[in-house]
């Protein structure tokens, strides 16, 4: 009974460390529970020293056990203790969105489609899973079969007979959208007779690349669902954006980001740019990128190193997608590489998408131009520049995406934040300069103008008349072509930021309803010319990229600095193109919506303020030699407008 009394009392042993020393008051309670009082057996010093010796052996056998079983525990149940708290975590979310839905369906809306989104991904990786190999081994025998070329060749008769009847039947009512599809065989027809190797040129490539585009465009323009979607993602992508308010009012105030462009418009750079990093640490952006490059290269037969980059393009800049493939750079051919140069002057970069978006241009049709872009870019660069060598990366396979150098989520968003500083310094810097550049040429032209007696003469006017047929064949109506000429000017020769800003006037002035013309000079433009407009200048192709482009990927390949000097002003006419015939596919497929005004009863109420839907009823009423239009209506109009009738 003796030698079981100290097995015992180690088995519930309460001999933890305190602070890195011996509890003797925790020993000295145990012996007390025991029976046995400190100086019954042993003096007090033998009884330290007891305690001393064998205390940190106790210790150690008590703590360390336990915490060794629990260890094994989880490395041999690991998977078993994920997929219970991933399903855990899955019920919650559940719930949570079954309660937020019924609550209030609309006020949870934007969660419902989110998660409708995420599960049908994970539903397709999972049926590419389970039934991908299956699939595969029973295409794979039709892949060279007489059967398959003769499907592939019906495929391309339907389509182009659908197409021509399809504008046969939808242009009857609308003939301008003629003019926009001769705008784009134009275009094709053009640069083709600018191609390197003719002969060479991949039909493939090109047509379903246009293909592609048409689709997309067909989607988001034409059909209803598109058209919701992707003008609810725009309201969310502003809502977004509007974050922005909260850090840049607390560093400059309320009064500065109210009020001054600079303190409003770049710090969303700021915070999209920080967005982004984010979202490439955790490799949703690589992830997506992936999706849309497979689509590309399954259906046009491109290689994966510059379908990566061109996909890429959609969400960054000419600078930062070619890093994405930045170890291949040096083996890929000179068709890759202008693919590169021409996918990064044919879009824009996400951050400036917010920054465009925040002066007030349409956020839909931002969106669906740089995504339209893309297999444009593809199609029209092979046209050009057909691939005549061997291509190293015809496969994906060892083609890897990069993560970036960010330990962690905070270092990420840091190191977005802190890029973005150089792009907020480099946009103001070429503001600066060249508003002040065109400033001083216009005065330069004027003066040299008026030497001759020609008045008015400015860089803008210049413009208007070398670039209004260009205008015209995008589909934009004559009377708007000197306006939309000179935006196209103010892309190609200074920078899409300025072109993006002048046009928000424009918008500005339309909406506010002012009149379409104050002294001969046109203040807005019509809706359609505005959306066909928003999709030309969609695209880094102007003059002041070209150091931009040659410099970043110089950096990236040195060896290779000649190869990229050579082909790069024809990729920056590629891409202007591209973008030319991105307006053109959109003045196809572009029809007026929105519900009719019913003017009569919107001219007989009170107006404190003229709108663009006012200005459209007053000119009606003027003109109109009815007598539904009351005395009050005319005298609302005329508080706003000079008309013969008013006096």
């Amino acid at each position: 009974m003796e030698e079981d009394s100290p097995r015992q009392r180690d088995s519930v042993s309460l001999t933890p460390m305190a602070n890195g020393l011996e509890n003797l008051g925790a020993e000295f309670l145990e012996s007390m529970e025991e029976g046995q009082a400190p100086g019954s057996n042993q003096s007090p010093t033998e009884v330290v020293s007891s305690w001393s010796e064998a205390g940190p052996t106790r210790f150690s056998r008590w703590s360390l056990q336990p915490v060794t079983r629990a260890k094994r525990l989880c490395r041999e149940d690991a998977q078993l203790l994920r997929w219970i708290c991933t399903g855990l975590l899955c019920t919650a979310f559940a719930a949570f969105l079954l309660v937020a839905c019924l609550l209030d369906f609309q006020r949870a809306l934007a969660l419902f489609i989110l998660s409708c989104v995420v599960l049908a991904f994970l539903a397709y990786s999972l049926l590419k899973r389970l039934l991908g190999p299956k699939l595969t081994r029973c295409v794979k025998p039709l892949g060279n079969s007489c059967l398959n070329i003769w499907f592939k060749r019906a495929l391309g008769l339907a389509a182009l007979v659908g197409l021509v009847l399809w504008l046969i039947l939808d242009t009857a009512r609308r003939p301008e959208q003629l003019v926009s599809f001769a705008g784009v065989c134009m275009f094709i027809i053009l640069l083709f007779a600018f191609s390197k190797h003719h002969r060479a040129v991949s039909w493939r490539a090109v047509s379903w690349g246009l293909g592609l585009q048409f689709v997309l465009g067909l989607f988001v323009i034409r059909t209803e669902p598109g058209f919701i979607a992707f003008q609810w993602l725009g309201d969310q992508i502003q809502i977004f954006l509007s974050y922005t308010v909260a850090g840049s009012s607390f560093v400059f105030g309320e009064a500065l980001v109210k009020d001054v462009f600079a303190f409003q418009v770049l710090p969303i750079i700021v915070f999209f740019s920080c967005v982004m990093s984010v979202l490439y640490y955790v490799g949703l952006m690589q992830w997506v990128i992936l999706k849309i490059a497979w689509l590309m290269q399954v259906t046009m037969g491109t290689t994966a190193t510059e379908t990566l980059s061109v996909a890429g393009n959609i969400f960054v800049s000419q600078t930062e997608a070619p890093l994405l493939i930045r170890p291949y750079l040096a083996d890929m051919t000179l068709s890759e590489i202008h693919v590169i140069m021409t996918g990064g002057y044919a879009t824009i970069a996400g951050s400036l998408l917010g920054a465009y978006i925040s002066f007030g241009i349409d956020a839909a049709s931002l969106i669906a131009a740089s995504v339209m872009a893309a297999p444009c870019a593809l199609a029209l660069s092979k046209l050009v520049y057909p691939e005549v060598e061997e291509s190293k990366f015809r496969s994906e396979e060892g083609v890897k995406l990069t993560y970036g150098d960010a330990q962690n989520l905070l270092e990420a968003a840091s190191s977005g934040a802190a890029i973005s500083v150089k792009v907020v310094a480099n946009i103001a810097a070429n503001l600066i300069a060249f508003l002040a550049v065109l400033a001083f040429i216009n005065a330069a032209l004027s003066w040299l103008g008026d030497m001759v007696d020609i008045q008015g003469l400015s860089f803008q006017l210049i413009c208007s008349y070398i670039l209004r047929p260009v205008a015209f064949m995008m589909g934009v109506a004559w009377e708007d072509c000197a306006v939309v000429a000179e935006l196209l000017g103010m892309k190609l020769f200074l920078n899409e930021f300025v072109a993006y800003q002048e046009l928000s006037k424009y918008k500005q002035r339309r909406l506010a309803g002012t009149e379409e013309w104050v002294g001969g000079t046109k203040q807005w433009i019509s809706v359609r010319a505005e959306i066909l407009t928003t999709f030309a200048l969609c695209g880094f192709a102007n003059f002041s990229s070209i150091g931009i482009m040659l410099g970043g990927l110089t950096s990236m390949a040195p060896q290779r600095k000649g190869d990229f000097s050579k082909i790069v002003l024809r990729a920056l006419f590629t891409g202007a193109c591209v973008s030319l015939v991105n307006a053109c596919v959109a003045g196809i497929l572009y029809v007026p919506r929105g519900a009719e005004v019913d003017c009569v009863s919107l001219l007989n109420t009170t107006l404190s303020s003229s709108s663009f839907e006012v200005y459209q009823c007053c000119q009606e009423a003027f003109q109109s030699t009815s007598l539904n239009f009351t005395a009050g209506a005319l005298s609302n109009c005329c508080q706003f407008y000079n008309h013969t009738t008013c006096t």
